[in-house]
């Protein structure tokens, strides 16, 4: 899974700590995040697209999409 995580904190001026106080996460899981070493929980996401103001798919897309089933 890719992210923007970070882009997207710093187009606001927030640093990791504040945007984790801001999303209710600690500092090291955005760190975590940004870094792609962690995939949150959809209540995290949510907090933290609201945060930086954003739709959730502007700040997480599938690496590979799945493929669509054809029957």
């Amino acid at each position: 899974m890719k992210n923007t995580v970070r882009e997207k904190r710093k187009s606001k001026g927030l640093t990791q700590k504040e945007l984790g106080r801001l999303a209710g996460v600690s500092q090291t899981t955005i760190s975590h995040i940004e870094s792609g070493n962690y995939i949150p929980m959809i209540d995290t996401v949510l907090k933290i697209a609201a945060v930086l103001g954003v739709a959730v798919d502007e700040l997480f897309t599938l690496s590979d999409p799945p493929k669509k089933y054809d029957r």
